[in-house]
């Protein structure tokens, strides 16, 4: 009790000094801050918006309709045997493959309200459904970003294994969850596009403010003169995307492990945009957390492994 009570109040401590030197950042430089968050924005609008927000917007109506349950039937028995999970989870999951983070998580968040997911699972479905899309790792990462598709793909492929293989883990000698084939709900147009817009909005917001932290962190360090990996991998712990540009600027076998990592792990941002819908689901977060941090080393030691072969 006392262990717990004495790191409560370090965190408590760290937080209000972050907080209180943020804020003297801010007012320090208020043009230059005032810049980095039209960057920010521009980051969101440019690499998030356009995929985030459709696919927001079709998940959730897709979840409302008979397809949703009759693709549950079918996804249920290979997903127990594989994950543990039942076949809503599995839906959910292949949805934030395809999609990405944030409607991987909304997916769990409007499953678990509609009871499809058990209790006793939805850690290992939050898990399993956290993962980012072939549109970022390999449009803007891998094209954009490092000027190669084959290095996008190889950073699906590894962020693939690391996501699925550490999910695999968690899903032995796990009980049966109970099927849910349920009716669907009535279908509700509005309430999905208000729901789509709101959360791609929350996304907004959490890309903005943690690409402002990250150059205010860049600011703060560079007087020591770290190397670009370390700046990097420090940057993407709070914001991914500006830390798997540092890094995709010249690839190499440990930029691309490094690069993986940010992106199975997620950093601040994501972590809070999934929580951000995962809180009101009794996930608890330090687990949720332990198990993205055990992906995302799986996933960079897959990346080091298959771009040592690419770059023989």
């Amino acid at each position: 009790m006392k262990f717990s009570l004495s790191a409560r109040k370090a965190t408590g401590v760290s937080l209000s000094l972050a907080t209180a030197a943020a804020l003297a950042a801010l007012l320090c430089a208020p043009a230059r801050s005032m810049q980095r968050v039209l960057e920010g924005v521009s980051l969101w609008a440019v690499n998030v918006l356009p995929a985030a927000l459709p696919f927001l917007f079709l998940t959730g109506l897709l979840a409302q309709t008979p397809l949703f349950s009759r693709l549950a039937r079918l996804a249920a028995p290979p997903c127990t045997r594989l994950f543990g999970v039942s076949g809503a989870g599995g839906c959910a999951a292949l949805l934030s493959l395809l999609s990405g983070y944030p409607a991987g998580a909304k997916t769990v968040e409007r499953l678990c309200g509609q009871g499809a997911i058990a209790e006793e699972e939805r850690l290992r479905v939050a898990c399993l459904a956290s993962t980012s899309g072939p549109a970022f790792l390999v449009g803007a990462a891998g094209c954009a970003m490092a000027g190669s598709a084959a290095c996008g793909w190889l950073l699906f492929a590894s962020h693939v294994c690391g996501v699925f293989g550490v999910s695999f883990l968690l899903g032995r000698n796990k009980r049966r969850p109970a099927p849910f084939y349920g009716a669907a709900q009535r279908c509700d147009l509005p309430e999905a596009l208000s729901s789509a817009v709101l959360s791609v909005l929350t996304v907004g917001g959490a890309v903005t403010l943690f690409y402002l932290f990250g150059c205010m962190l860049c600011d703060l360090l560079a007087p020591l003169a770290l190397p670009e990996e370390v700046l990097a991998l420090l940057v993407g712990g709070l914001e991914m995307t500006a830390g798997c540009a540092r890094l995709l600027s010249e690839p190499s076998p440990l930029r691309l492990a490094l690069c993986a990592f940010l992106v199975t792990f997620g950093g601040m941002c994501v972590l809070v945009q999934q929580w951000n819908f995962l809180a009101k689901t009794g996930i608890p977060f330090g687990k949720f957390l332990l198990v993205k941090l055990c992906q995302g080393v799986l996933a960079g030691g897959c990346c080091f492994a298959l771009a040592a072969l690419l770059f023989a």
